[in-house]
């Protein structure tokens, strides 16, 4: 079952996306990494700053979250997580399903260049990763992250982008 998140899911967010950012332990650049890979309060603000999280729960406990945020003219997916036990198993691409449903504007999604998991994820389902100029433009206009975050980060859009231009 997919479902909202609650403020009550707090810990169990929090739980779901520092189990599951190991995964970027070694990959991401060194300066780019730290314990927790994100703080309760660092969800908090991002809560308070529109991400609505979404999980898939099962068995009565979420096994991956995702949040989607408004942003105008475009909606971001983030905070895309999956604990590393139910991996391959579809729960990330509900999600994703899930939450592409919920708004018919353009989405696009920021994640670390060398996680070539998430890179890989992204464009199976449909998503095209923007050029480096484009990338830059969109990063600095929709997210609020570090130069450093910038330059290691790609951005890839959903099929209602094409070339730069939003398709209708």
């Amino acid at each position: 079952m997919i479902r909202k998140c609650e403020s009550s899911d707090l810990d169990t967010i929090f739980e779901i996306i520092n189990e599951a950012a190991v995964a970027y332990k070694g990959v991401i650049p060194d300066d780019r990494w730290h314990e927790p890979y994100m703080s309760a309060e660092q969800i908090r603000h991002e809560i308070k700053d529109g991400v609505v999280f979404w999980g898939l729960e099962q068995e009565g406990r979420l096994r991956g979250v995702m949040g989607i945020q408004d942003k105008g003219d475009v909606a971001l997916i983030r905070h895309a997580y999956v604990l590393t036990r139910f991996r391959q198993q579809g729960i990330g691409q509900k999600l994703l399903r899930h939450l592409e449903g919920l708004t018919d504007k353009p989405i696009l999604v920021g994640t670390w260049k060398d996680a070539s998991w998430a890179v890989s994820f992204y464009r199976k389902n449909g998503y095209c990763l923007v050029s480096e100029q484009t990338k830059e433009n969109l990063l600095r206009q929709y997210w609020s992250i570090p130069d450093r975050q910038i330059e290691t980060s790609v951005v890839l859009a959903s099929p209602k982008w094409a070339g730069g231009v939003w398709m209708k």
